[in-house]
């Protein structure tokens, strides 16, 4: 069993914008980006999330091995409670995605 954080030689995340969170998931090669947007579903990152799947958007990027995720944030950026006001420590969810 491979997890995502085995396979990915990057993965983080950012704000886009206040209300808006976009992960970044680089590979090293095209069978790793392969496997990885096998794994990358609309539905298996609802679920790390607890979003609705509608609420996801997945781009690839086969030329540069990468997959960018877009999801709402829970709390916007800088509202009370918000403990994460950069987004950057977003991408925790998908560390130990089976892939």
């Amino acid at each position: 069993m491979m997890i995502l954080s085995d396979l990915a030689r990057v993965i983080r995340s950012k704000n886009a914008g206040p209300t808006l969170l976009t992960v970044d998931v680089l590979f090293a090669d095209a069978p790793g980006f392969a496997r990885g947007v096998a794994s990358l579903t609309v539905a298996a990152v609802a679920r790390c999330y607890a979003r609705r799947p509608e609420d996801v958007r997945i781009m690839t990027v086969p030329s540069a091995h990468a997959v960018k995720i877009v999801l709402p944030r829970s709390v916007p950026a800088g509202a009370p409670g918000d403990r994460d006001a950069y987004g950057a420590q977003q991408h925790t969810p998908l560390l130990d995605l089976i892939v």
